[in-house]
């Protein structure tokens, strides 16, 4: 049970609630004193009135039902024992504390209510009339317990629907953590695809023009081949930006169809486009690159993009070696290594640091592992180990 406080589930008064309540408690006070308005005016007034007096008293009591529940109940039922129009703010009063449904409360002032009851049967006699009779006080006693069982039955009804409301909110909580923790994942999952795609080509750029930069004595046609070589490298990344960001589109209609995402197959162009812009790689394969899982070969294409462009960014002039292994019963293991930088040979790429950190998460997500180290030759070493299936 969520609601456990009867206090979480007791809804607000409006004044229409006020209203109601109060034309039932004032008809109740009549029904009860009409009987002996006629008998007391002409034989005891005082008594009528007296009898008036308390019942507006145990009206103003009855306003502070749900904060002091016990003590108005009992006060207003024993205003009730002299009072014959205090029976509808008694009524009122027993009927909200039942709506607890707490029986250490209910219990000792519904068995007070009933004494309380036949007491006040035995006082309001008046002369003239005959006597309260046993099955009339028995009648009194049951209309107690009716009235407990409505309040219970009000109270039941309050919790459920509390309880009702309380799931509602859990639920509109939870689905909005749902929807933050997912745009969270796109958010990042949109950042490592810009940052795998972006940054492959963007690095290639920055060593061509960190070459013509640092060297002013190369020849008019290698000058031009790097510039030719710039200006195609940056109008893919433009163009693999725009497929990245098609995704962030708001209309359905807006973006283009995302393109078939590279694969392990893939990678053999890759290497080879990275020969193309200088780099010397060499690509050792002890497994069919093929018969790699779509999801693994996704993944691990990404890993051998973000190994080689790590290698340009911080090795640009070292030889980098690419080593794919494994098979269905291993796994795929993954070795991209290069030999650390000696001395500075120009600008270098500002670190981003979040290239391996991203390749990490995204290894990981497929169950895999991923780690490096700089080995005692001087080597930065990348390892990563992929399960075959996912």
């Amino acid at each position: 049970m969520i609601c456990v406080d009867p206090d979480d589930y007791q809804p607000p008064l409006t004044w229409r609630g006020h209203a109601w309540r109060l034309i039932v408690v004032l008809a109740l006070s009549v029904i009860g004193v009409w009987p002996r308005v006629g008998p007391l005016w002409s034989d005891r007034p005082w008594w009528l009135v007296t009898d008036i007096v308390l019942g507006v008293v145990a009206l103003v009591v009855v306003h502070w039902r749900r904060s002091h529940p016990v003590v108005v109940t009992v006060a207003t039922y024993v205003l009730g024992m002299v009072s014959a129009a205090a029976s509808g703010p008694a009524t009122l009063a027993l009927v909200s504390l039942s709506t607890r449904r707490r029986w250490r409360e209910i219990l000792p002032v519904g068995v007070f209510a009933a004494v309380g009851t036949g007491v006040a049967q035995r006082l309001y006699e008046v002369p003239g009339q005959p006597r309260m009779t046993l099955l009339e006080i028995a009648v009194a006693v049951v209309l107690v317990a009716l009235v407990i069982a409505w309040g219970m039955y009000i109270g039941s009804r309050r919790e459920l629907i509390g309880s009702w409301r309380s799931r509602a909110q859990l639920a509109e909580a939870e689905q909005s953590a749902k929807i933050r923790e997912a745009q969270v994942a796109e958010r990042s999952r949109i950042a490592r695809e810009m940052h795998d795609v972006l940054a492959h080509r963007i690095s290639t750029i920055h060593m061509y023009a960190g070459a013509l930069t640092f060297r002013d004595d190369l020849p008019a046609d290698q000058v031009r081949e790097a510039a030719e070589t710039i200006q195609a490298t940056s109008a893919r990344a433009l163009t693999e930006l725009r497929e990245v960001l098609g995704v962030l589109r708001e209309g359905p209609g807006d973006a283009r169809p995302e393109p078939p995402q590279a694969g392990a197959a893939d990678i053999v162009d890759l290497v080879a486009e990275n020969r193309e812009t200088g780099m010397r790689v060499t690509l050792e394969c002890e497994t069919d690159l093929a018969e790699i899982p779509e999801a693994t070969g996704r993944t691990l294409y990404r890993c051998v993009q973000e190994g080689l462009t790590n290698a340009r960014k911080h090795a640009p002039a070292t030889a980098v070696t690419v080593a794919v292994g494994g098979g269905p019963d291993h796994g795929v293991d993954l070795v991209v290594s290069n030999p650390l930088p000696i001395g500075a040979r120009g600008p270098s790429a500002p670190p981003s640091g979040f290239g391996l950190v991203g390749l990490a998460e995204r290894v990981e997500l497929r169950g895999g592992r991923q780690s490096t180290r700089v080995t005692g030759d001087d080597r930065f070493v990348l390892r990563v180990w992929l399960p075959w299936q996912s």
